[in-house]
């Protein structure tokens, strides 16, 4: 069994559901230590990823992400993150349950990936131990995993390692697993075999664009986050004034996320559901009560949701798009 393969099945032995390699570049080999010193050169691929994130950030679609904007050369070349970096090993974990959001009115709506343990945590643990098995394997090569932390742009090499293709929403997308899949990548100086990178089979399917809420994804695989459900309830702070009417009134009953998107892609109908116990749901995050969580103090909600992700939200912008979600379900009342 090859080095690659081993690897690929000690991750799959970790509880990884989908895991694939993808090259850097073989367009440039240094060949003495003044070339390892030189800037490394850029590949047609790299440069495409920058071109891509530049025009994105040019368009003001980050809104306030501003850590978005500090070195896109590096976000777009793992070599700048890891000097001698020639691989990329994605990794993709299925956060399907095969549970069911309480749609009752008085109930918010938080977003699938969010219903169980922080992702970032359980995901991490598991690619530090892969790369304790490749430090046994290859002393000699250097590694470095991230989990929708670092500055790589996961879904692109995810799509280059064969995992999925990127849709039309911009979110990964697997013919065996769906849009269900959270990312991962161990960096490695290691010049490991890569992978088939999967083919866009989105075809002339909009279903995706149809039912975005906000219209947020203003063309095929374009998404304005200043207009995303996402990230008005989670990245953007401030008070409900800084969301314009149009959006509080798209954003419904959902104070955590949206999954609108994800929901309707045709991918997802053979998706199984995950196995990992951490990502099952607490009663809260599959039925959460308006009203009780609108009543949280802020050491209750930090004991609630120490080991979540919505705790990313803090207490005041939870509470702000609970209040949003009751003038929803208030102003829908009315008008029925």
């Amino acid at each position: 069994m090859s080095l690659a393969e081993v690897i690929k099945q000690e991750a799959r032995a970790l509880g990884f559901d989908a895991v694939g390699i993808a090259q850097i570049s073989d367009e440039h080999r240094p060949t003495s230590p003044a070339d390892e010193q030189s800037p490394p050169a850029q590949s047609p691929f790299l440069q495409r990823l920058l071109d891509r994130l530049t025009e994105w950030l040019q368009q003001g679609h980050h809104g306030t992400m501003a850590w978005l904007e500090r070195t896109p050369a590096k976000r777009a070349d793992p070599r700048q993150v890891l000097p001698g970096c020639r691989s990329v090993i994605s990794v993709g974990m299925t956060y399907l349950t095969d549970h069911r959001a309480n749609e009752q009115p008085g109930y918010g709506r938080i977003a699938r990936y969010a219903w169980g343990r922080d992702y970032h945590k359980v995901m991490s643990n598991k690619l530090k131990q892969l790369e304790a098995h490749i430090s046994r394997l290859a002393p000699e090569a250097h590694t470095r995993s991230y989990v929708d932390t670092g500055p790589i742009m996961e879904k692109a090499w995810a799509e280059r390692a064969g995992l999925g293709w990127i849709g039309k929403h911009s979110n990964l997308v697997s013919a065996d697993h769906g849009s269900w899949l959270l990312l991962g990548e161990v960096l490695t100086t290691l010049e490991l075999p890569g992978d088939e990178p999967a083919t866009d089979l989105c075809g002339s399917c909009t279903l995706c664009i149809q039912a975005c809420p906000t219209n947020a994804i203003v063309q095929p695989y374009v998404v304005d986050a200043t207009r995303c459900i996402s990230y008005l309830t989670i990245e953007l702070r401030g008070d409900q004034d800084m969301i314009a009417p149009d959006l509080r009134h798209g954003m419904g009953n959902k104070i955590f996320g949206c999954d609108d998107c994800l929901d309707v892609c045709p991918f997802n109908l053979r998706a199984e559901p995950t196995n990992e116990t951490t990502f099952q749901p607490s009663p809260i995050t599959l039925a959460p009560s308006l009203d009780g969580l609108a009543r949280l103090d802020e050491q209750t909600f930090t004991t609630l949701f120490q080991q979540s992700p919505i705790r990313r939200a803090k207490i005041h912008g939870l509470q702000r798009n609970i209040a949003i979600a009751q003038h929803n379900e208030t102003r829908s009342e009315t008008r029925s």
